[in-house]
């Protein structure tokens, strides 16, 4: 019998380069470990292919070469199962009483591993997608299976769990983990998280934990989750989500069976019903979990044909927030998993029909996406075309979602925005050029949305049933708001019957009523489809009793389902976006513009948009309320896309600085315009404007206020200015910054644009408002305190003169230069730390800038490095604090992991405080369910309880972290 070739025999890849010389370069510093021979002209274009479109990939070729050989030089079908057999040993191998951190390590290198194996069949044309979404999902059952056979290993070890068998104490325990999505599916993609459901069979759990279970399976969830998820230098395993259990935001990580079918039979919901069509049992009591699937088979599968789940499963869709904003095909920016013509509209078409039909044809049951569709197609339900269609379309898109994935190894199906990473992409994925990627991914997006519209997008809302005018509401309205989403349908009844009564004053005008009732029906839908769709109603109905009118809102959320979708999501989980709505209802036209979904990255970019949505006031009161419209339309455009996913919370606080950035140097403009009419202007002076805090940073969030220093200069010797009410250039310059600063805080029919902190100017509130070059340096070089020298460690000039701009950030840099001691330096922020504890404390555990451990020591830290060691190493300045722990660690000053662990740690932090003031009124307090929720999925953890926890782990390790430093500076 032939042995089957091996990999690098039967290499046929297709990666067109996108930067030649560079990837030539890169596989010039392997080529020295590889064999002779190795490289053979198709080995040779797939390592360049690697070298050139994906980091994660390169680095895992250098890390051991030897290991990349081995893999080549294997069948790939053969090595795959080798690696797999591997994994599933680990939880065996490692002994009666398993060191889980070496288990952790073993499972960490077989991924890598894996990966790597896959990603070369993969791009090396020796597995189509079906082969690598098989050998992915079979490598994360075997995952489970170790982690959980270490997991019950311990429990043996240490008297807290009897097995039946102690050589295979997962037989017979009673342990039921199921995987569902695509995992379940066999369909797994290659970054993908694993979806898990834990349950165990009350009888024989018992039995194997001498009492009751649930505490013992509940911290073997845990343990699942620290074995497979946590991130170390080694990499991870595989990120767990626990979210589709029963309730999920109330309930344990691992439930008992009894409870389950309980729950699914009282309360299971349709889409519960879709994601149990992938489950299957992976890992634990095998033969239990597939007996608890065939007894829960009648939930999912119902005898009757289910039309109605139709509508129910096109409801979920509509739930799913990051789906705002993809409305539209598009190619830069566009998520090609839950964007139009995506993935899930694929598995959301196959899957519906599934429940329709599946409960009287058993062949309908599979898991498997593409067999579905050719069961369908042979049951009669669609037709070839359909299934022919689709299926290309779902192996293209899978396909490219591997390609995106395989970069950086993050998981993610959003396309990148900019032209260079789209053509990179492009040309990773095996295209010419871009152009060529651009029209297969239009050509088979379309053929998606075609089909999944002709199944779901022909339903209109029953509104004839929908009754707000009797003195109690009948049961049929009630059902209706029920079947929209909302918990408590009586009290949305009564909150819709105030409008028509007219208890709101702005509903009362005849055209208010008149839209209204035309279009309540679908804007009910909308707020159904949002978390929490009964406290979006109580949302709108607090903005419709501040709004003087509402006819014009109304209106425009009539013409567009977009923006109802979006606007209901609002409300729900963004009070501050929805305030602005009231306040400006035309502000969500913008995300109807094409480039929503790409928004411009480079701060010129937006200062450009800015000064086109301003224009030519032709007063200087319209200058104020065109820089106020600008500042809320651009500022909501940004929230918006941070809700919906297309903005990451350190691009949204690049993209808010950016705003308040061009709105700072346009009111200088006017405000010195203005001046020069009454008092003319002052020989060589010059001014600008200094940014220090957040906004120095880069990092505004939706509620930052502007920490602002105002700087000029002139000659001493002309210091007059030059206009009919001449004033002292000193004056002159003190009455320009007031003006600035009035123009940036007066509240106008338009509202105000920013709350400005003048405090960090010298002498602070004791000193006029506008200071002079002279005595700014002065000040700083004799009389500051060491604090207002960190502070420097952000500033940056925004606006004004670009001489005297460069002559401040100049003067900076000589300041933060200064030799100093580290001790001493330390032992000064430390005192000035704990002075602040003191006078100011902290609101608790949710105040991130604050509470110990939280972002105010660590900007801390980092401008304490910064005047430690600019005057060795002046790159230093100018860094954010996760790029100065990393910089300081390369010079030898932090340890290398916790450098890492404190740059992890400002991320994460900062990334919920962008959410808290996006989503909370005070985000200094704990938030509520819906919020906790909201920011908890954002930053990609299950529930509050994990924010919760996530966030005090984070704050602690940094308490430690900060205390070790001290120690060791002192």
């Amino acid at each position: 019998m032939q042995s089957a070739p091996t990999l690098r025999e039967s290499l046929q890849p297709r990666l067109p380069l996108a930067d030649p010389e560079a990837a030539r370069a890169r596989l010039a510093e392997i080529a020295p470990a590889l064999p002779p021979g190795f490289l053979t002209p198709p080995c040779r274009d797939l390592l360049l292919g690697l070298a050139d479109h994906s980091p994660f990939l390169w680095r895992a070729c250098l890390r051991a070469p030897e290991r990349l050989v081995a893999l080549l030089e294997q069948p790939p079908d053969a090595a795959s199962r080798e690696i797999i057999a591997r994994q599933r040993a680990v939880g065996a191998a490692c002994g009666v009483n398993p060191d889980l951190a070496e288990v952790g390590k073993r499972l960490r290198a077989n991924r890598e591993a894996h990966a790597l194996l896959v990603a070369l069949a993969d791009l090396g044309g020796g597995w189509d997608v079906a082969a690598v979404t098989r050998a992915l999902s079979g490598f994360a059952d075997a995952s489970v299976s170790a982690a959980t056979e270490a997991l019950l290993r311990q429990g043996l070890a240490t008297g807290r769990f009897r097995a039946p068998d102690p050589d295979a104490p997962q037989a017979g325990s009673g342990l039921i983990v199921l995987g569902l999505g695509k995992l379940g599916g066999g369909e797994l993609n290659y970054s993908s998280d694993i979806d898990l459901v834990i349950f165990y069979e009350n009888e024989a759990a018992a039995a194997a934990t001498g009492g009751d279970p649930k505490p013992f399976f509940v911290k073997l969830a845990q343990g699942l989750v620290k074995l497979l998820s946590d991130r170390t230098a080694e990499g991870y395993v595989h990120r767990i989500d626990y979210r589709l259990r029963p309730d999920p935001g109330s309930t344990a990580v691992a439930l008992s069976t009894g409870f389950a079918f309980d729950y699914y039979q009282t309360l299971g919901q349709n889409w519960e019903r879709a994601a149990f069509i992938k489950a299957r049992p992976i890992a634990g009591d095998i033969p239990a979990g597939a007996a608890f699937l065939a007894e829960l088979a009648p939930f999912i599968w119902r005898r009757h044909f289910d039309f109605p789940a139709i509508a129910e499963i096109h409801a979920l869709k509509r739930q799913i927030h990051m789906v705002r904003g993809h409305d539209t095909i598009a190619v830069a920016g566009h998520d090609i998993k839950i964007g139009r013509g995506g993935i899930r509209e694929i598995e959301f078409f196959v899957q519906t029909q599934q429940l329709v039909f599946g409960g009287r044809k058993p062949s309908l049951r599979g898991r498997g996406t593409v067999a579905m569709l050719g069961g369908l197609a042979a049951a009669g339900w669609i037709d070839g075309r359909a299934r022919d269609e689709l299926t290309e379309a779902y192996g293209f898109l899978r396909t490219l979602e591997h390609r995106i994935q395989m970069v950086r190894d993050e998981q993610t199906q959003r396309l990148p925005t900019g032209t260079e990473a789209l053509t990179g992409l492009a040309l990773f994925a095996g295209f010419p050029d871009l152009a060529a990627f651009e029209t297969a991914l239009l050509h088979h997006a379309g053929r998606v949305q075609a089909h999944y519209a002709l199944l779901f997008e022909a339903e209109t809302v029953a509104d004839d049933i929908l009754v707000f005018g009797e003195s109690e509401p009948e049961p049929a309205t009630l059902e209706r708001l029920g079947a929209f989403g909302f918990r408590n349908p009586p009290r949305a009844w009564e909150t819709v019957q105030g409008w028509h009564l007219g208890r709101r004053p702005a509903l009362r005008t005849g055209r208010a009523r008149e839209i209204l009732a035309e279009m309540l029906p679908a804007l009910l839908q909308a707020l159904g489809g949002t978390a929490d769709p009964d406290e979006a109603l109580l949302a709108l109905d607090r903005a419709f009793a501040r709004m003087p009118a509402v006819a014009e809102l109304l209106a425009i959320l009539r013409s567009h389902e977009r923006l109802r979708l979006l606007f209901a999501d609002i409300l729900g989980t963004a009070p501050r976006l929805a305030d602005t709505v009231g306040l400006s209802p035309h502000v969500l036209d913008t995300v109807l513009d094409a480039d929503f979904v790409s928004p411009p990255l480079d701060p010129a970019a937006a200062e450009a948009q800015y000064r086109m949505l301003v224009g030519q006031p032709a007063s200087h009161e319209e200058v104020l309320d065109r820089c106020r419209d600008a500042t809320r339309q651009m500022a909501f455009v940004t929230g918006a896309r941070l809700l919906s996913g297309i903005l990451t919370p350190r691009q949204a606080g690049e993209a808010y600085t950016a705003i308040a950035e061009a709105t700072v140097a346009l009111s200088l403009e006017a405000e010195e315009r203005r001046f020069a009419q009454d008092h003319g202007a002052v020989p060589k002076g010059r001014c600008c404007v200094l940014a220090l805090g957040r906004l120095g940073s880069r990092q505004l969030s939706a509620a930052s206020d502007l920490d602002l220093v105002f700087l000029y200069d002139f000659d001493p010797e002309d210091r007059i200015s030059d206009g009919r009410r001449s004033l002292d250039a000193v004056v002159a310059y003190n009455r320009l910054a007031q003006r600035l600063f009035a123009a940036l805080t007066t509240a106008t029919r338009r509202g105000r644009l920013y709350a400005v902190d003048l405090r960090l100017r010298p002498y602070g509130s004791h000193s006029p408002p506008a200071v002079q070059l002279s005595g700014f340096t002065a000040y700083h070089r004799d009389g500051a305190e060491p604090w207002e020298h960190m502070a420097l460690a952000r500033a940056r000039v925004v606006a004004g003169d670009a001489t005297l701009g460069a002559a401040v950030t100049a003067e900076i840099a000589a300041i933060l230069s200064q030799q100093r001691e580290p001790a001493k330096v330390c032992a000064e922020a430390g005192a000035m730390r704990a002075l602040v504890a003191r006078e100011r404390g902290h609101a608790g555990p949710y105040d991130l800038k604050l509470a110990p451990g939280a972002l105010f020591d660590l900007d801390f830290l980092a401008q304490a490095i910064v005047l430690s060691h600019a005057h060795d190493w002046p790159d230093c300045i100018g860094l954010g604090a996760e790029a100065l722990f990393r910089w300081a660690a390369g010079r030898g000053l932090l340890p290398d992991e916790a450098a890492e662990s404190l740059a992890e740690t400002y991320r994460f932090l900062d990334a919920v405080y962008q959410w808290q003031r996006l989503v909370m009124v005070d985000p200094t307090t704990e938030p509520s369910e819906t919020a906790a929720r909201q920011i908890a999925k954002a930053v990609g953890l299950p529930d509050a309880r994990s924010l919760a926890a996530d966030l005090c782990r984070h704050r602690r390790r940094s308490q430690a972290l900060l205390a070790r430093i001290r120690r060791t500076v002192a």
